[in-house]
């Protein structure tokens, strides 16, 4: 498939996000690399963040072959300290903060009666708690900017999931977990959008990946997306406009929004 041209859009509209910066988080594989890979293209400073910093570091070796500027930084979002230390020294490297991606997750396949107490805390630490506080730490920056210049204008686009707005078999803690972003994602807009702060989510349904390929290949897989309305899982391209969208500045209206991205999942 050829790489699109992001800053040209057939409705007139130039997608030119030069000067911005945009954090990342869960960014060294699946949607978080497509992620940074995208707003890169457009033009953003993309800091990279995760754990796994090798990862990060090839990808970064990536987008900077193509043209792209890229910073690395570790963050574990189950760790405070590390959310605190990842935050600040993405804005040394690269400079204010104008657009988050809060984007990393995990999930387990088991029943709710065998979940553990570890179990639950695994997922419901990264998806929701880390996800809240990785917000609310650029939040607190973003703020302070649009203080002394209420023209700022910031984004926040938290990645939920489908599986937040309806119940799927076999991950129920995952499915509380990310019910839980899409109430924290309202929460935000209510109350940082008087500082110029737009908060929005983004729900994917079934996205093909790296990390899932191999299950969409089995019988259990074929099953599963034989269900689908479409038949069909997505790619993580199919993502590319909604993000652009939410962290463009034409998106000054759009504020609290929960947007499946999901080929009519929802609609079945």
């Amino acid at each position: 498939m050829a790489e699109r041209n992001y800053k040209e859009w057939p409705v007139g509209i130039e997608v030119n996000f030069e000067g911005k910066i945009a954090l990342i988080t869960g960014a060294s594989s699946g949607l978080g690399a497509r992620f940074a890979k995208v707003l890169a293209k457009a033009g953003c400073q993309v800091v990279l963040a995760s754990r796994r910093i090798e990862r990060l570091k090839e990808l970064r070796a990536e987008i900077e072959a193509d043209g792209g500027a890229a910073h690395v930084v570790t963050l574990d979002v189950t760790d405070y300290a590390s959310i605190k230390s990842a935050i600040a020294h993405a804005e040394t490297e690269a400079g204010p903060i104008d657009i988050l991606v809060n984007n990393s997750g995990v999930s387990m396949t088991q029943r709710l009666l065998d979940v553990s107490p570890e179990d639950y805390d695994f997922v419901m630490d990264c998806n929701l708690r880390g996800a809240f506080f990785v917000a609310q730490e650029t939040a607190k920056r973003m703020i302070a900017r649009a203080k002394g210049d209420p023209r700022k204008q910031h984004r926040i686009i938290n990645i939920a999931s489908v599986a937040g707005l309806r119940v799927l078999p076999q991950i129920g803690v995952y499915c509380m977990s990310k019910a839980g972003v899409v109430q924290m994602t309202k929460a935000m807009a209510v109350e940082w959008g008087k500082y110029g702060i737009n908060t929005n989510a983004i729900c994917p349904g079934y996205i093909e990946t790296e990390i899932n390929e191999d299950y969409f290949a089995s019988d259990q897989g074929k099953r599963l997306i034989d269900m689908l309305p479409r038949k069909r899982a997505g790619k993580p391209e199919d993502l590319d406009g909604l993000l652009l969208l939410l962290a463009g500045d034409e998106a000054h209206f759009i504020n609290g929004a929960i947007i499946s991205a999901d080929d009519g999942m929802m609609a079945g």
